[in-house]
């Protein structure tokens, strides 16, 4: 890819989307990996030095997207931001983009309460996870779910089938588990320092599997994974 790539999106169609500096782009997955089939689907923001980071599907097949400004250089360097210019977006099947929020700075974690009446993000830059209520014109009342804590920064997010959210901590060394209250269940230690996100995933969604950044220590940058006793809630397919 000449892009980094923040999500991977599997779609009822057989391919799947890739968000990317330039947008939301489809990839034929029967492409050869040396030479991948690209087409670009649509770009939520087009804020000049924006990028995608976060992206996840909700129980609709809709596509939210978070954004954030580009923090990524051409060699792959660490870029100072600058600016709170990010955004969230609403994807549909066809393409069509609706903005439902501005002035994120690091736009992370999209999870949805069991009754699809709520939605959970995270803006890095606050170090606090708000809950917005969803209405049928968009997002309602934001309030903050989860406040500060000083084990790191919230970056992505899966949650469980009891509606517990499990938390990646950016420099926390550590996932943390809240409960739907907001409040601290449990923390999971890890052996990398920048955990980025986490899902479950396994024929019983009891395999939770974590994301992490490069960094110092030996395994920055590898994916864990760990088997865990309560299930996952599943995630879903882009329609489109």
């Amino acid at each position: 890819m000449t892009e980094p790539v923040s999500a991977f999106i599997p779609t009822i169609r057989g391919d799947a989307l890739l968000t990317m500096v330039s947008g939301v782009h489809r990839l034929d997955l029967e492409s050869p990996p040396h030479a991948p089939s690209l087409s670009l689907f649509c770009v939520p923001d087009p804020t000049e030095g924006n990028r995608a980071n976060e992206a996840r599907c909700d129980a609709a097949g809709n596509l939210w997207l978070g954004s954030m400004q580009n923090n990524i250089g051409e060699q792959g360097e660490d870029l100072p931001i600058t600016r709170r210019s990010g955004g969230l977006f609403h994807i549909g099947p066809d393409a069509k983009v609706t903005r439902l929020a501005s002035d994120i700075g690091i736009a992370n974690t999209l999870l949805w309460s069991t009754e699809g009446d709520c939605v959970y993000t995270a803006d890095t830059l606050e170090s606090v996870i708000y809950r917005h209520t969803i209405g049928a014109k968009g997002l309602g009342e934001r309030t903050v779910w989860a406040q500060a804590h000083e084990r790191g920064h919230p970056d992505g997010s899966a949650m469980d089938s009891q509606g517990y959210v499990w938390n990646a901590r950016w420099d926390g060394h550590c996932l943390i588990r809240f409960a739907p209250d907001g409040c601290v269940d449990t923390i999971i230690e890890l052996p990398v320092s920048r955990p980025t996100s986490c899902v479950f995933g396994g024929h019983d969604l009891k395999t939770l599997y974590v994301t992490s950044a490069a960094g110092d220590q030996p395994l920055d940058g590898s994916v864990l994974y760990a088997r865990v006793d309560v299930a996952g809630m599943p995630c879903h397919r882009f329609m489109g």
